[in-house]
Parts: C-alpha cells; sequence; structure tokens
C-alpha cells in the first residue's frame, strides 16, 4: 500500500467516524413560528407558540428548533398565512378572520353570538365542522393544526359603556378586515373602520378611531389600557386563532416527525385553551386596576336580533353545508 493510499484510507476513516454529528446536525428541523401580537405570560398566541414548542420537544428532545417571532416579526398575519400558502412561512398563530379570506368557510366561527360558551365552541371545533373546515384549508396549502383561543371578542372605547345596541350608534370601532366584522357593526348601528392590527394602538392613541373589539388577553397583554377608558363584555364573538402550518413545510418534514409535530399540536392545543380560560379570571381584575371602566351586558337579546339576517346573508358565502352543521351542533 502506498503512502497516498494510507492517507486517503485515513482521510475516510475520519469522515465516517465523523459521519454522526454531521448527520445529526443535519437532521435537525428548523421551525421558524409568527404571530403579530407580543411574547407576554398570557398572550393567548404567545401561550399557544410556547405549548407547541414544549410538547414537541417532550416528544423529539432537540431535533426540531422551534423558533419564535412574535410582534410582527415575519409581518402582518395576511403576509403570513400567504407566505405558508408559498411555503416560505413554515408556522404561524393566526386569527380566525384572517383564515377565512382565504378560506370563506371560516367565516361560520366568526358568526356573532353563535357560541355559547367555550366548552361549546371546543366541542363544535373538535368535531365534524372542524374536520371539515381543515379539509378545505388544507387544499389551500395550509395546515391547521390546532384551534387554538383567544376567548370571547369584548369591545373597548373612549365614547361610552356599550349596553344596548343604540350605545355604538357615531362610535368608530377598528375591526379586523372582515365582511363579517363590517356588516355585524353596520347591522347593530355602529360604524367599522377595517384596519391593520399594526396600525390600531397608535389609531386609537390619536383619536382616528374611538376603540375596537379583542379578547381581554389581547387587551391587557397589549396595554390598551393605556389608550382606552371602558371595556363592555358583550362576548360578541368567540375568537378562534388557527396553529397554522405551511402544507410544504409539514410535507418535507422527515416521515417520523410528522406523527409528533401532529400529537404535539394538539396537546397543545388543549393546554392554551385551559391557560386562557385559566387567565380571563384574573383579567378583569388587572384590567380594573388599570383603570378600566368594566361593565356587563346583561341581557344581549337585542344584539342577538340585530345580527340574525347575517346568517342568511353569509351562507352562500361561507357554504350552505357548514352553516347548516354549526347551527345543528350548537342546538
Amino acid at each position: 500500500m502506498t503512502h497516498l493510499n494510507r492517507r486517503s484510507l485515513g482521510a475516510a476513516a475520519f469522515a465516517l467516524a465523523a459521519a454522526p454529528s454531521i448527520l445529526q446536525a443535519q437532521a435537525r428541523t428548523v421551525l421558524r413560528i409568527g404571530w403579530t401580537s407580543g411574547d407576554g405570560a398570557q398572550d393567548p398566541y404567545a401561550v399557544g407558540a410556547h405549548q407547541f414548542q414544549q410538547a414537541l420537544a417532550r416528544r423529539v428532545g432537540e431535533r426540531v428548533d422551534v423558533q419564535f417571532f412574535p410582534n410582527r416579526a415575519l409581518g402582518d398575519e395576511r403576509p403570513m398565512l400567504d407566505g405558508m400558502r408559498l411555503g416560505t412561512v413554515d408556522m404561524g398563530v393566526i386569527t380566525n378572520a384572517v383564515i377565512a379570506q382565504i378560506e370563506p368557510a371560516f367565516q361560520v366561527n366568526d358568526m356573532p353570538f353563535l357560541f355559547s360558551s367555550e366548552e361549546q365552541a371546543h366541542r363544535v371545533l373538535d368535531g365534524p365542522v372542524g374536520q371539515s373546515l381543515k379539509t378545505r384549508l388544507e387544499a389551500r396549502g395550509v395546515i391547521p393544526l390546532g384551534y387554538m383561543e383567544g376567548g370571547f371578542r369584548q369591545m373597548i372605547n373612549n365614547v361610552r359603556p356599550i349596553v344596548k345596541p343604540e350605545d355604538l350608534r357615531g362610535v368608530k370601532f377598528r375591526v379586523l378586515q372582515s365582511p363579517i366584522y363590517i356588516e355585524m357593526f353596520r347591522s347593530l348601528g355602529g360604524n367599522a373602520v377595517p384596519m391593520a392590527w399594526g396600525e390600531t394602538f397608535t389609531a386609537v392613541q390619536q383619536g382616528a378611531i374611538d376603540g375596537l373589539e379583542i379578547p381581554l388577553g389581547v387587551i391587557d397583554q397589549n396595554k390598551y389600557y393605556e389608550v382606552t377608558k371602558y371595556l363592555s363584555l358583550t362576548g360578541h364573538i368567540y375568537s378562534m386563532i388557527g396553529l397554522l402550518m405551511a402544507k410544504r413545510t409539514f410535507d418535507r418534514l422527515p416521515a417520523d416527525l410528522k406523527g409528533p409535530v401532529t400529537e404535539a399540536a394538539a396537546e397543545a392545543t388543549r393546554a392554551q385553551r385551559a391557560a386562557n380560560g385559566a387567565a380571563n379570571a384574573g383579567l378583569l381584575e388587572s384590567l380594573r386596576r388599570n383603570n378600566m371602566q368594566i361593565n356587563e351586558v346583561p341581557d344581549k337579546t337585542a344584539f342577538r336580533r340585530g345580527v340574525l339576517p347575517m346568517y342568511e346573508s353569509f351562507r352562500g358565502q361561507i357554504g350552505a353545508d357548514i352553516v347548516r352543521e354549526a347551527l345543528a351542533a350548537v342546538q
């Protein structure tokens, strides 16, 4: 054997010895997950992302690196969602109304006063209605791994407490860029101003709008008590937030990671819902301490009567079958 051959064999032996660590490094999968609100301990979007990371780590250790991008670091919700369809964004925790912009059937979740409790919403979303929505969104290139929870949306503003529909007149509310949110305020006599989330805090602060409607956790974690005075517990829409993954990202996962990712998402969804429910109990007191004036809405009959025509007018956009299934499920 020549000196050159011995050197070549030595190099080959070194390469083989190093191969396991190289393969291990190559096998580590990175998942980048974004959302538009903050990274606070009680922010429902942040809690969902962290619960997913923890649940996945318990299953696969360090094989997957879940990286966090809060505060619109990957863009607003619609650009993130479009990125998932293209495969340039891996994951996001996204508001239902924005999901509905690419799959209109999701509008059913935002129908006002559809759900009477969080438990009822969970049953519907974890059942045939949720499965039907999943199938439709997956066909558009995005997989809903879990239907997490923002909680019921409440109205905050700087003009007056909202107790009856007439109180909405003349009050400019920022709403999601969603036909259902716009029509709900129109039906109740209010003034809807569609606006991206990133512009909203400054718009309220400067008086360009009078208020908005968001869950308690988002009010608290994003310090909306600093720029709004009145909190009215209207509970008009249950806020589902989707834990979403690009279908291209999921399809690229090693075969032995697909199951753990799916299982971790299911576990994280249950944990996030429980954490959000527990947090809500203390949020009202926190908001009171921060000088918000809070009022109950003891009778929602007039509100329900005002939005009832929407169920017929949106039936075609949403899909008659989905509307029928959802209404049957909440009876």
